[in-house]
């Protein structure tokens, strides 16, 4: 078996292996970073079908991101916004529930939407500005319930909650339960509540893409799956290396699977996307639509390319269909969701044409009530990933720079 020795080497090349690598490569670590699939990003993909954009799944990037903001270019992805509000369906209608701070335009418009009841729009308000002013330490160290509860004790009805909550939330946590921790609840409406929703304008990809243009040549080898690991010494391809130290940056199943007496691997909330062309958009506004009070598969409704032209060929437009947990796709779902949308936009829906599917049961790490972030020991070989953290782009990217800075500050 050939054989090869390194100073540090990573295992994963999605956000956090590629911030951990950019973080030690720039501190002048040598660094050799494995990745078992054909490109970088992790879960963090961009296809590139007939001149469409097609995510992998539907992602969104929140430009207040502080960890995220200071590593990366956000100039150079040149970050298309989505408008701050939603579109609800209610009584067979789309109403439009903005954030009023940011549209004050639309305040009477908001106000006057069937959509909770003037005490819950007070409340948002009150929301907003307790989490805008709320620190980072003291959220993740805030007494803990499901969001659900949170919201309830809060003061929301239950027409607040189920209407937006349970759909603008349930789509961020992937299940509409609400059963995921208040604490990242609260981390994410703070972030909302600072900046932005945004899509890079070449697609999520280029976020892993712009991080790793920053390492030398050479340095990131893919289709290298791990085989195993045995003290600072991994097997992958037929090949031993033996590395000062290691950083396993996998996603949490596959780090369990590599090191099961040290890492629990997490429980998945799970989603399918569906990506349809159509010849105009449904509606002009870059802005989700929620299913509000219908029934059915679709959880939410996108149009990228309202947001970021560029996701789409010129004289087309991109829609984008999420429905919850491990609906598999095949024709007998795609059918119903054509149904759906005929349903929810009328006939111009005959003229959609279908472009793919993804099946996605391992989306985003759970982080229900209980939901524990463990530091991780000083080892030799340090784990990372966003099951660690927070479930995010952020937490991915901070918990990369923070197994780096434990290797910096303790070299072997």
């Amino acid at each position: 078996m050939a054989t090869e020795n390194v100073d540090t080497l990573i295992i994963g090349a999605g956000l956090a292996g590629l911030s951990a690598a950019v973080h030690l490569h720039e501190a002048g670590r040598e660094i050799i970073v494995l990745e078992a699939a054909d490109a970088v990003g992790g879960r963090v993909r961009t296809d590139e079908i007939n001149g469409f954009l097609l995510d992998r799944g539907f992602q969104v990037y929140l430009d207040a991101y502080p960890e995220a903001g200071t590593l990366l270019d956000l100039e150079a992805l040149d970050l298309q916004r989505f408008e701050p509000g939603a579109l609800i369906w209610k009584n067979g209608k789309r109403r439009c529930l903005m954030d009023v701070f940011r549209r004050p335009r639309a305040l009477l418009s908001s106000a006057l939407q069937p959509i909770g009841n003037p005490l819950d729009k007070l409340l948002v308000a009150k929301l907003r500005s307790t989490l805008i002013h709320k620190s980072q330490g003291e959220i993740w160290s805030a007494p803990e319930s499901t969001t659900a509860d949170y919201l309830r004790r809060f003061g929301f009805s239950g027409g607040m909650i189920d209407l937006f909550f349970r759909g603008f939330y349930g789509g961020i946590f992937l299940e509409e339960d609400l059963v995921t921790s208040s604490r990242l609840f609260e981390f994410t409406f703070g972030m909302f509540s600072r900046g932005h929703a945004t899509l890079p304008a070449a697609g999520m990809q280029a976020i892993p893409d712009q991080l790793a243009a920053r390492l030398p040549a050479g340095v990131i080898r893919l289709g290298c799956p791990v085989d195993s690991i045995s003290g600072v010494t991994v097997r992958a391809g037929g090949r031993e290396i033996t590395a000062g130290q290691i950083i396993l940056a996998t996603d949490g199943s596959n780090a369990a699977r590599l090191l099961p007496d040290r890492v629990a691997g997490p429980r998945w909330n799970g989603t399918t996307c569906l990506y349809f062309a159509a010849p105009e958009p449904p509606y002009e506004d870059a802005l989700i639509t929620l299913k509000g009070d219908r029934k059915g598969l679709i959880k939410n409704l996108c149009v990228p390319s309202n947001v970021a032209p560029s996701y789409a060929p010129k004289g087309s437009a991109l829609i984008s269909v999420s429905i919850p947990g491990n609906q598999i796709p095949g024709e007998t779902v795609t059918a119903r969701v054509r149904t759906e949308l005929g349903d929810w936009f009328g006939p111009q829906t005959e003229k959609w044409r279908f472009l793919k599917s993804y099946h996605l049961p391992c989306s985003l790490p759970a982080a229900p009530r209980g939901h524990i972030f463990p530091e991780e020991e000083a080892h030799p070989v340090r784990v990372c990933g966003d099951f660690l953290s927070s479930a995010s782009i952020e937490g991915a990217i901070r918990s990369g720079r923070e197994a780096a800075d434990a290797i910096l500050a303790n070299p072997a």
